[in-house]
Order: structure tokens, then C-alpha cells, then sequence
């Protein structure tokens, strides 16, 4: 999940890398999880961009909003106040073991409830708003590989559902923040990279964002294209180990 606002920016701007602007793409594959060709849909558009944009998705609009007022709240906070959350999965800058700096602070925790660090921050900083919130995504992640696994026509169907529903799982729950910086915004035809370019190790990425645009993607002639918000779907993104599974 993305969140921007307006809080006060972060220091060291000198530091972030900037981008020439993209143009927007409007061809990007919308399916309704409802459809009955939705897995034939969903393999073409991971075939074709390894992206697609899900609408019907089934999550309540109402954690959507709840997390992400629970999350602006959080990232308004003073700075001494976030670092307390270091432990349990807040961060800022760096972006990766190797150091990248991005122009960014975010919260990163694993989605297993019995995790200390999910139970703390769910206490302690976002109520339990993200609880609800994981919950509802984590059972729509298990439904979009089951419906790629029907798709792709792997059987059994949940071969790639059980894996993410082990309590061994790496997935994680990142929630993101773009605070802004002045210095680089009065850069003329400049746009800020806030996460740089990159690919997800897992199985899929489930991303949602405001009404605010920055989320880019490239495409297979290695154009990079920006992709228009909505902050009422889900965008799905192909990681590495399922583009590597079916190589």
C-alpha cells in the first residue's frame, strides 16, 4: 500500500536520485475477479505485461480508507515517535540490505498474527486496522494464484496458495510513504524517485494507492510507463519466483 501527503519533508534531499517524467499508459489489463474468463484474462495479462489492474477484488473499501487514515496518522507523527517503531518494521532512506537511498519511510513487517513484531505494531502504532486490512488481502492473494493455478492449468490448484498460506511464508505487509521535498520538486522537468526501479523476489505483489500517481512500470521493449491510480482496485504485479516457475 502507497500513502502521500503533506507532512513535513525528510531530511537529506541532496541524496535522491531523480527521473525524466513518463507518459501515461492506458492499456493496462483491467479484470474483474468475477469474471468466468477471469483466469484466462489474468494468464494473457501475465503473459503479456506481468501486471494487471483487479477490480471486484472483494476487499471492503472500508479498511482500505480505515488503514490508510491510520497510516497517515502514524507518518504525521514526530520523527522521534516513528523511530520508536524501528523494531518492529519501520524504516526510512534505505532502501535493501545493499544501501539504495530512495526518498521514502515505510513500515515492513512479516503478515504472520503470531509474529512479535505484527502483534506490537498492530498495538502500539496502527491500531488494528492492519489486521483487518492483511487479512482481507492475504485471502485475495490466495484466490488470484488459485485462479492462475486453474489458468495455467497446474494442478493441484492450490499448489501456489498453499505456499503462501504456510506459517513458514515470507510474505510481508509494506506500507509506503512519499513525504515531500521541496529542493527537488522546484527541479524543472524533474520528477523524484521515491523507490527505484526494481523487481519482487515473491510469488505476486498486491499493491494499492491513493489517487496520487507515481507508480511506474516497464514494459518489454524497456519503456518505462506511469499507471493511472485508483484507489478502489488493486494492481497485481508478477514476482520473480512465479516468472521463474514458468520460464
Amino acid at each position: 500500500m502507497v500513502v502521500l501527503s503533506q507532512p513535513p519533508a525528510l531530511e537529506h534531499c541532496s541524496l535522491i536520485k531523480t527521473c525524466k517524467p513518463t507518459c501515461v499508459f492506458t492499456g493496462i489489463p483491467v479484470i474483474d475477479l468475477r469474471d468466468p474468463e477471469a483466469k484466462t484474462l489474468i494468464v494473457k495479462a501475465c503473459e503479456e505485461y506481468g501486471f494487471f489492474k483487479l477490480i471486484n477484488h472483494g476487499v471492503p473499501m472500508e479498511f482500505m480508507t480505515r488503514l490508510e487514515a491510520e497510516a497517515l496518522s502514524f507518518f504525521n507523527l514526530p520523527q522521534s515517535d516513528k523511530d520508536k517503531a524501528t523494531p518492529f518494521g519501520y524504516g526510512s532512506n534505505k532502501i535493501g540490505p545493499n544501501g539504495d537511498v530512495g526518498w521514502i519511510e515505510y513500515l515492513l513487517v512479516n503478515t504472520n498474527p503470531q509474529l512479535t513484531s505484527l502483534k506490537t505494531l498492530s498495538e502500539n502504532f496502527c491500531s488494528y486496522a492492519v489486521n483487518d486490512y492483511i487479512l482481507a488481502v492475504k485471502r485475495l492473494a490466495f484466490e488470484v494464484v488459485e485462479i492462475m493455478a486453474d489458468g495455467l492449468e497446474i494442478e493441484p490448484r492450490n499448489v501456489l496458495s498453499r505456499l503462501l498460506r504456510d506459517e513458514k511464508s515470507d510474505s510481508c505487509f509494506r506500507l509506503n510513504h512519499y513525504p515531500p521535498c521541496p529542493q527537488l520538486q522546484a527541479l524543472s522537468g524533474r520528477n523524484l524517485i521515491g523507490f527505484g526501479e526494481h523487481t519482487d523476489p515473491q510469488i505476486i505483489s498486491i499493491l494499492r494507492s491513493n489517487n496520487t500517481s507515481g507508480l511506474q512500470i516497464c514494459l518489454r521493449d524497456r519503456t518505462w510507463v506511469s499507471v493511472p491510480p485508483d484507489q478502489t482496485s488493486f494492481f497485481i504485479s508478477v514476482g520473480d519466483a512465479l516468472q521463474a516457475g514458468n520460464e
